[in-house]
């Protein structure tokens, strides 16, 4: 296994635990959401995100019970975003990571309160000092992640993925929605890496850089192995964007045009990590992973 395949390993293992621990099953009726809860957070995943505010946040020497904390927070908003995209109303998908999604599991009433759970308890993690002593910083925190959630990101991104106009929009057009759904809580990934470690104005805006541009690369390949790839290997449907309409990265710019663009902007990203030097080795190979992922 190699370096980066070694440290994911380990930050999902790390990322998994407390993810048990903070969301502990309980009995009666109550128990039933935290079991939805529990198994929409706990069933695998590469945990990239939070590995991206693990990595940004040792840049800074920071102490990983904080990054993981944070990092944490951002799954569980991840996860909660994963439930709820797959409810009929909205992508209507019956499996999610190789297993059934969280209302065929369930049902939609139990799915959509789990998600709702996973959304306000996320915020509740930042908020408590065990994420970090300093209030400001657990505020900006709570902040960045309320923004890169809500309207302004990954809600308004969704928000243009179900409009009637989504079918037709143009390269620029495609590359908004991605900036707001699938970028948004990549970007928080590393800012808040930048935020626990109070990093430079030129610190963090390098690392917002690397984030946006790997957020673009990882919806390019996404897009790929949509059209490319099996459910088997994906672990999810594929093939809906193209049943649906949707415009995309590979319907622009066609199956090897949307490859060069992705090997461009991770060749980008990593440029945008030059003044970390070899510090930011880590965060090179995650970028570069995202080219060869195949799920």
């Amino acid at each position: 296994m190699d370096t980066l395949q070694l440290a994911l390993a380990r930050n999902a293992e790390a990322i998994g635990g407390l993810l048990d621990r903070l969301q502990p099953a309980r009995p009666g009726a109550q128990g039933r959401v935290v079991e939805a809860m529990r198994y929409a957070a706990l069933n695998g995943g590469k945990r990239l995100r939070p590995f991206l505010t693990v990595e940004s946040a040792r840049l800074f020497g920071v102490p990983e019970s904080y990054a993981l904390r944070a990092g944490t927070a951002l799954e569980m908003v991840h996860c909660y975003s994963l439930v709820h995209d797959d409810l009929p109303a909205m992508d209507d998908s019956d499996l999610r990571r190789g297993q059934p999604t969280v209302h065929i599991e369930f049902d939609e009433a139990v799915a959509i309160l789990a998600g709702d759970g996973l959304l306000t308890e996320a915020f509740a993690v930042l908020a408590d000092p065990e994420t970090h002593p300093d209030p400001a910083i657990r505020a900006e925190l709570i902040a960045g992640l309320a923004a890169a959630a809500g309207a302004d990101g990954m809600v308004g991104g969704q928000m243009i993925d179900i409009s009637p106009e989504r079918n037709d929009l143009d390269l620029a057009g495609i590359t908004e929605l991605q900036s707001l759904k699938t970028g948004a809580l990549i970007t928080f990934a590393c800012e808040a890496g930048a935020i626990l470690g109070r990093a430079s104005a030129a610190e963090r805006q390098a690392l917002v850089g690397f984030a946006q541009d790997l957020g673009l690369a990882f919806q390019i390949v996404d897009d790929l192995l949509d059209a490319e790839g099996s459910a088997a290997e994906l672990g999810k449907p594929t093939g809906q964007d193209e049943a649906m309409g949707k415009a995309t990265f590979v319907g622009q710019l066609g199956r090897e045009g949307a490859r060069q663009r992705a090997e461009e902007i991770v060749a980008r990203a990593h440029a945008q990590l030059a003044l970390f030097g070899e510090r930011a080795e880590l965060l090179c190979l995650a970028a570069s992973f995202v080219l060869q992922r195949r799920s």
